[in-house]
């Protein structure tokens, strides 16, 4: 498993910069593909709950392992297509422009889990994902710009304080959610699972985004510098861990609950960790005018409304026709 988590990075690393050099040809910035193969990611991920889910309802049914079921199994390569395509997305845009445009995956499975799921959007959960485009445009219009950072700045942030004593209390957070919490409240609180999940994206993004920048000394031309390839296997390792954990502890989760709500409450606090994460760590927040972090900020409350009215739409019944056998009263 960890061979092929390599062999798949490393053939991302080298579209990444062919992606680059293509963009730059076309005319287009790095930043604005990233934003393209984010949007189209988002789409494919959104599907990835809802497929998985089907799955597992299937199995339930024919009372068998969800891990041979075919439905189940087009989930997952969705999920690794996806995640894929967001790794190119955080090697040519900034984080926290990529990371909330995760919406329109919110967007793209409420849609498709009412029709394979027959799970019900009403139009309180339509506005929400009109609020959600709405939420990511903004956010594209005022996004920073991405900081070139070294290899050797990214060592330096690494063993930044503030970052590491952050990375120390998320784990110890880990530990005790999974280890005590988990087993006693998970299959009744869905907070249990999403914060589970949310946490380890503090690790996979900006493990992502780090082994893109140590890729050129490991890859390029000449003999791989020994720091650059020790940093590449410590990232790639806490990148496969940490997603390997999510992976499981989704399933987990959609065994229990409904595909919408968890996706819709994953995407707002994913998005928040992911976000501090990477403000810590890359400080690309440095970049931003008062005028767009103010902006940001609005496009990222607009994003997390947009997702709320839709998570509220699964359990709230909506009717435009006065109720039978009630009168008007003048």
């Amino acid at each position: 498993m960890a061979l092929l988590l390599g062999m798949k990075y490393s053939y991302s690393f080298m579209s990444a910069s062919q992606s680059t050099v293509m963009a730059d040809e076309s005319g287009l910035s790095g930043a604005t593909l990233g934003i393209a193969i984010a949007a189209i990611s988002s789409f494919i991920n959104g599907s990835t709950f809802v497929l998985q889910k089907k799955g597992i309802l299937r199995s339930r049914n024919k009372g068998c392992s969800y891990l041979i079921d075919g439905v189940w199994c087009s989930g997952t390569l969705c999920m690794i297509i996806g995640q894929v395509g967001n790794f190119l997305a955080y090697n040519l845009a900034p984080a926290v422009i990529v990371t909330p445009l995760g919406a329109l995956g919110v967007l793209f499975g409420a849609v498709l889990a009412s029709w394979i799921l027959e799970e019900h959007l009403n139009i309180l959960g339509k506005l929400g994902c009109i609020i959600c485009c709405c939420g990511s445009v903004v956010l594209i219009i005022h996004a920073p710009k991405a900081v070139e950072t070294s290899r050797e700045e990214l060592e330096e942030r690494l063993l930044d304080p503030v970052f590491v004593t952050y990375i120390l209390l998320v784990v110890l957070l880990l530990i005790t959610l999974i280890v005590w919490v988990a087993p006693a409240h998970g299959t009744s609180n869905i907070m249990v699972y999403v914060a589970i999940c949310s946490l380890l994206g503090s690790f996979t993004v900006p493990s992502s985004k780090g082994l893109g920048l140590v890729a050129h000394d490991v890859f390029g031309e000449g003999p791989p510098n020994s720091r650059a390839l020790a940093l590449f296997l410590v990232l790639l390792g806490v990148l496969a861990v940490s997603i390997l954990i999510q992976f499981f502890f989704i399933n987990k989760a959609l065994e229990c609950f409904s595909s919408n709500i968890f996706e819709a409450i994953y995407y707002v606090t994913f998005t928040s960790t992911v976000i501090f994460a990477s403000a810590l760590l890359f400080k690309e927040w440095t970049e931003l005018t008062v005028t767009d972090s103010l902006a940001m900020l609005c496009g990222l409350v607009t994003v997390c409304v947009g997702v709320i009215l839709l998570r509220i739409s699964q359990e709230t019944v909506i009717t435009w026709k006065e109720k039978e056998g009630q009168k008007k009263t003048d």
